[in-house]
């Protein structure tokens, strides 16, 4: 089963919903704000590298004093995307391929995707 990890009326999450759709893939959707952050978080940082997961684009990131956006580590990002979800570049999908293959996806990329989910 996959999972989608996002917020609803995040432009990317969108697309990544409506692609999924169109190929016929099932995946449950949990809203960071609502359903709050995943203990996956930790797992995705180890396997990923917290670099490949903060959103530094995003406005939450962006608004934060420089003293807190500069010298960051680890512990650090993940404490900031465990307290402002926002932070958590999105969408993740993770969870296990109809083949039964692991799946963890950052950000969508269709093809990327695509090479992931194909069994």
């Amino acid at each position: 089963m996959l999972t989608l990890h996002g917020i609803p009326n995040c432009d990317t999450v969108k697309k990544a919903r409506t692609w999924l759709a169109a190929a016929g893939i099932e995946a449950r959707f949990h809203d960071f704000r609502k359903d709050g952050v995943p203990e996956a978080l930790d797992d995705w940082v180890t396997a990923l590298g917290w670099e490949v997961l903060l959103n530094r684009a995003g406005t939450s990131f962006r608004a934060l004093p420089e003293a807190e956006r500069t010298g960051l580590d680890a512990g650090r990002a993940l404490a900031l995307m465990r307290t402002a979800p926002a932070m958590i570049k999105r969408p993740v999908l993770c969870g296990t391929s109809g083949g039964g293959r692991p799946v963890l996806q950052v950000s969508f990329k269709p093809e990327n995707w695509a090479a992931a989910l194909a069994d």
